[in-house]
């Protein structure tokens, strides 16, 4: 009987989509790099940004084979659209390798895979399978973005994306609000690109003025940025963040 292999869920980088790229060895560690040298078989959100992480690894760790040799695929499109958080996606498929020995990588464009990314689908897939699966060390935005705030770290939810449409928008961060004020538990969450100066100004026109606002920008990158300050203080001060940055929202006391 074939031992399967493992699932290892392989971070990548924070800088996906930004214009400057920080170097590998600042945000993974070797022993990181090195283990996704050696996979040849990978799952990830997108193909095209899988191989250019996949050479700058080869660049520092030379890979098991040549990456037109690398069998890489990618999670449907419903997962991307839809998320693949709910059980619905039945992932098994996608991990025939590891049933026949091999080990497979799951890869997002950015920090850890299936945290705030598709893949969770994958990795409950593994666990029924009886794959292992092994979390490798890296960077992981909401983690960095909430101990660099100031708020509660013991008690904290993300929320993902917030609605794009004005007045339910509106209604979710009065809601979001409110259960931080009277919970303290802080609330993160993210926006698509090119959107943050939007999803800024209605945080500002909805937010009370002694509500804390933490916003974490570009994280690991030589231009990261990590501020908290109270709503009515924000106001008094330009946006602190650019408009495609990738960035992590933060509500609290």
């Amino acid at each position: 009987m074939t031992t399967p292999g493992k699932l290892y869920l392989v971070p990548a980088p924070l800088d996906f989509g930004c214009a400057v790229q920080a170097p590998l060895r600042d945000a993974l560690p070797e022993k990181t790099l090195a283990c996704a040298s050696q996979l040849t078989h990978w799952i990830c959100e997108n193909a095209k940004s899988a191989r250019a992480y996949l050479k700058r690894i080869n660049e520092l760790h030379p890979l098991a084979k040549p990456l037109q040799e690398l069998h890489i695929v990618e999670l449907p499109r419903e997962v991307h659209k839809k998320g693949d958080h709910g059980g619905t996606f039945d992932a098994k498929p996608l991990l025939a390798a590891a049933l026949e020995g091999g080990d497979v990588g799951l890869l997002s464009e950015a920090g850890m895979p299936a945290v705030a990314d598709p893949g969770s689908s994958v990795a409950r897939a593994a666990h029924d399978l009886g794959i292992e699966v092994v979390p490798l060390v890296g960077p992981v935005s909401l983690l960095l973005a909430l101990a660099a705030s100031g708020l509660n770290g013991q008690n904290f939810a993300f929320v993902g994306y917030l609605p794009q449409e004005q007045a339910e928008r509106g209604r979710r961060i009065r809601e979001l609000e409110s259960l931080a004020l009277k919970s303290g538990q802080t609330q993160l969450f993210i926006e698509t690109p090119y959107r943050n100066a939007v999803l800024w100004q209605a945080l500002l026109q909805t937010l009370q003025h002694n509500t804390r606002l933490a916003v974490g920008s570009g994280l690991t990158l030589p231009q990261a940025m990590n501020r908290s300050l109270p709503v009515k203080a924000w106001k008094q001060q330009p946006a602190p963040l650019d408009n495609d940055t990738p960035a992590v929202f933060l509500i609290g006391r």
